[in-house]
């Protein structure tokens, strides 16, 4: 068991991880195209570079659980989504959705889902990353193929090649929002761009 003051150490140090973190996404968001250092990582969070190697072994670590969060974040709620009782369409239009507004209210963590923030780093982040993309292509598949044969939908695209479609529409939308040094909303009229993008596809 352990005491009050171990308690008390441990929510300081959760406490200071998470500032790190914290000022890592907003240098990433604050900083577009630049290439963040532990110097100044460090000088924002108003501590000395070994201090913050006492909470995080490397850069890569910190990235790694920006990364953590987004995929606990998204894949909580697309699980969710994906056992509601509603159309195929409606369930990939609302995990398109997920995707694009977790991006949009997380500008530095968005930098990381399109690569842009990784140049340089450690490349089993940009592994990762692509694993996100992966799992949520993988979900729309699944959704796609139940539908196509649980309801008998004859839909003449193939499962694979709609996800690959919806992909490409969701990685674009960040893509953009992030070259756009985070101007162009990747949520902005999505209702009617949806519509038109996907009423093909799931016709």
């Amino acid at each position: 068991m352990t005491s009050p003051e171990q308690e008390s150490k441990k929510s300081k140090r959760k406490s200071r991880k998470e500032q790190i973190l914290q000022s890592l996404a907003e240098i990433l968001e604050e900083s577009p195209g630049g290439k963040i250092t532990t110097a100044s990582l460090a000088k924002q969070v108003r501590v000395s570079e070994a201090a913050l190697y006492r909470h995080f072994p490397s850069k890569t670590k910190m990235f790694d659980e920006l990364i953590e969060f987004a995929e606990l974040t998204i894949f909580t709620r697309l699980n969710m989504i994906s056992s509601e009782q509603i159309s195929a369409s409606s369930k990939c239009e609302k995990i398109s959705k997920l995707v694009l507004t977790f991006a949009e209210k997380n500008p530095g963590i968005s930098r990381i889902l399109a690569g842009d923030a990784l140049w340089g780093e450690n490349e089993r982040l940009r592994f990762r990353v692509n694993q996100l993309f992966d799992r949520i292509e993988v979900q729309i598949k699944q959704i796609l193929r139940e539908d196509r044969y649980t309801n008998d939908n004859n839909v003449t695209t193939h499962p694979n090649i709609s996800a690959d479609i919806f992909m490409s529409f969701i990685e674009g939308k960040i893509a953009q929002f992030v070259r756009s040094d985070f101007s162009k909303s990747p949520t902005e009229d999505f209702d009617l761009k949806w519509k038109s993008f996907a009423q093909n596809i799931m016709a």
